[in-house]
């Protein structure tokens, strides 16, 4: 017995001395993905983080480029900058997204008003499941928490400039100082970002989808005194693309002749987005107290019409430049956070209120002109004018506690309960080309509706150990309703109420730090249920979207996270995620015909992702530092129609990149798409089909001061 208690204690040694000599200990991580901060692997959900040095080696320059970094998330830009998102095969095509993005504690309504563009980021948090009793509206497939750096006492700045082929352009500037130590602190950061297009039109042969953006985000915090703390946040986005949807017709075409169209309406997209904020908060000895007011402006319009037939004729164009009264999305938010401070206490909790008011006027013409006849319209030269006013508020309260009944296990229960309102109004018009006068096809109709959610959380959570939890949750998310707005087809009646849908989510886990938190091994498995799911139906020829609740889908899957590093110099991250996400029912509407779709395949889902990326770091001299990294993603089977007949095979995308580090000063080039894959990132069931990014090549320099 003693000789094996003696070869139990040397193995144990060497196992300890081989770890040490294996790996090092990783960064500690600390997420307010619950509304307050705690380390990573303590949070009893499926949480991933990105550092600002993660997010500068992936080279997260986009919220899309967050797609496959994260198991089970997919992101695309379906031509216009509006990223869509989809985590665990919960998805949408409608301007309410189904991920819930929050930046700087401020919830993005829609997809009008937030700012996709990412610098002088702190860290990223993506929360995977339904995140309702905290989050609320929009949050039933997670929540993407986007988190800029803040002044401090410490003046310092940071400049970097990127150059690459297709005319890329990147250069970020930002400063942070002490204008008063202790007390008053400002902070201001810049973005200007170009490119030449991707594509070509073959039309007028130029570059099509050429890009120029500026962005802002200004810091003034006050600290009043030991307690209150005064923080306003100003961010700016300005962008013109000429050349906005990239799009050809069939996914065989866009595949055999790469980035290349041909389109005779050519226009610029102009995009002005305003994100405004004040913070109040104030901490106590027990409880800590914020008040959030929050304002957010868009306004988009296209200079001349956008080509509708996405080809050399004169057939349809879509027209959204009727001045300044229309397309310009507004929103004011108001959260309300107590949560409490005593971290010794067995019970914890936070409790809220949110409020919001949100104002969309709308006009859009569908032109159709002189080769109309090509598509099945008799006669041409005529535009259909549709006008729609929305105004959505709510009010929400929410609350989630915890209770720690021993050092081992905490128990979690949170609710939350959303009502919300929305009043539209819609109206038709009709106008012959040459001919001033404009013909009421549709009086103005109003109507007002109302809908509301409980979206509950119980979870239990158990620490075998300082290094292993588990943990289950369910929890339950929603997505908001509202009315159908005008279209040609007298079928689809405007002002029809559809509901808000609803998933259920089951989720296990298991959270491990290894070798001493020499490395993190995180393993998840989830099973979803989605009701009431609201299905689009595309009425052409006007390109209109009608919502009906005419869906129910089941998800499940697993995921995996491995990070580690190797002897001081090699980094190794591996994700994983696989989605078996299918329609129990679903019945598609288009064009008067009705088809039952059940047993297909959820839309913006691959059936698995994966991504592994290691980096070897090396100091070359006492003054001097050199990496190389590479990353390879996988992206599987994915769907982007609900008919599922427009199809992405399963795909791998190779990144790689190598620098220097001299002091404060570094030099990286870098390579995405490496080998050229040519794939179907986004795509309108109608059959127009954009393509993710071709190979990109670059070179960065950064400069620390």
């Amino acid at each position: 017995m003693k000789n094996k208690a003696l070869l139990k204690t040397i193995l144990l040694v060497q196992i300890s001395l081989f770890s040490n000599s294996l790996f090092a200990q990783l960064d500690t991580v600390v997420v307010t993905a619950q509304k307050k901060n705690e380390l990573l692997q303590k949070v009893p959900l499926a949480v991933s983080s990105f550092n600002s040095q993660q997010i500068n080696a992936y080279r997260i320059w986009n919220t899309k480029d967050i797609s496959g970094l994260i198991p089970n998330v997919y992101s695309a830009d379906p031509g216009d900058g509006r990223d869509v998102t989809a985590i665990r095969g919960i998805a949408t095509t409608s301007y309410d997204p189904s991920t819930a993005v929050y930046i700087d504690g401020v919830n993005q309504l829609n997809l009008d008003t937030y700012i996709p563009n990412l610098y002088d980021i702190e860290r990223i948090e993506i929360l995977r499941g339904p995140q309702g009793s905290l989050y609320g509206r929009n949050a039933m497939g997670g929540v993407i928490n986007i988190i800029t750096k803040q002044p401090s006492n410490i003046t310092n700045g940071f400049a970097e400039l990127n150059w690459g082929n297709y005319g890329q352009k990147r250069i970020n500037v930002n400063f942070k100082t002490a204008i008063i130590k202790n007390k008053l602190f400002f902070g201001a950061s810049g973005l200007f970002d170009a490119r030449e297009g991707f594509y070509k039109n073959e039309f007028n042969q130029l570059p099509y989808d050429r890009q120029r953006g500026f962005s802002e985000n200004f810091y003034l915090k006050y600290i009043v005194n030991s307690q209150w703390t005064i923080t306003l946040n100003t961010k700016h986005r300005n962008q013109e693309n000429k050349g906005a949807f990239p799009l050809v017709f069939g996914a065989e075409e866009a595949i055999n002749n790469p980035y290349v169209l041909n389109q005779n309406a050519t226009t610029i997209m102009k995009d002005k987005t305003i994100n405004s904020s004040l913070s109040i908060v104030y901490t106590g000895k027990q409880f800590q107290f914020s008040a959030q007011t929050a304002y957010q402006k868009n306004y988009r319009f296209y200079t001349d019409p956008i080509d509708g037939d996405f080809a050399p004729i004169d057939a349809i164009t879509v027209i959204n430049n009727y001045g300044k009264d229309f397309n310009q999305i507004s929103a004011w938010t108001q959260d309300f956070k107590i949560n409490s401070n005593n971290n010794n206490s067995p019970f914890k909790w936070t409790t809220g209120a949110y409020l919001f008011a949100q104002n969309a006027p709308t006009k859009q013409g569908t032109h159709f002109g002189a080769d109309a006849y090509l598509i099945g319209i008799e006669n041409g030269n005529f535009t259909l004018i549709n006008s729609t006013n929305t105004k959505r508020k709510g009010i929400a309260i929410y609350g989630q506690a915890s209770y720690a009944f021993t050092d081992k296990l905490n128990a979690t229960l949170g609710i939350r309960n959303d009502f919300e309102q929305v009043d539209q109004s819609v109206s038709g018009a009709f106008n012959m080309d040459g001919n001033k006068a404009i013909y009421e096809t549709q009086a103005l109709l109003n109507k007002k509706t109302d809908f509301g959610a409980i979206s509950p959380k119980v979870g239990i959570d158990y620490s075998f150990n300082n290094n292993q939890m588990g943990y289950f949750n369910y929890s339950k998310g929603f997505r908001a309703g509202g009315l159908s707005p005008l279209s040609s087809d007298p079928s689809q009646p405007p002002l029809i109420r559809y509901k808000p849908e609803y998933s259920n989510n089951f989720e296990l886990g298991l959270k491990n730090n290894l070798f001493n938190n020499h490395a993190r091994l995180n393993i998840t498995i989830f099973y979803t249920q989605l009701v009431d799911a609201q299905v689009p139906t595309l009425i052409l020829p006007d390109a209109i979207t009608i919502t009906q609740n005419k869906g129910k889908l089941h998800s499940k899957g697993v995921e995996l996270e491995f990070t580690a590093k190797a002897n001081q110099h090699l980094s190794i991250d591996y994700n994983a995620g696989i989605t078996n996400a299918n329609f129990d029912a679903l019945e598609l509407s288009q064009n008067g015909a009705s088809n039952n779709l059940k047993g297909n395949k959820q839309i913006f889902t691959p059936d698995m992702v994966s991504i592994l990326a290691l980096q070897y770091d090396q100091a070359l001299n006492s003054h001097l530092k050199g990496f190389i990294r590479t990353e390879w993603k996988y992206t599987g089977t994915t769907y982007f129609d609900l008919a599922n007949t427009i199809k992405q095979s399963p795909y791998s995308i190779v990144n790689a990149s190598a620098g220097i580090q001299m002091g404060d000063i570094s030099f990286k080039l870098w390579s995405r798409n490496l080998t050229g894959q040519k794939y179907i990132s986004y795509a309108y069931d109608f059959g127009a089909v954009h393509l993710g990014d071709p190979a990109t090549t670059g070179l960065s320099i950064a400069i620390k001061f």
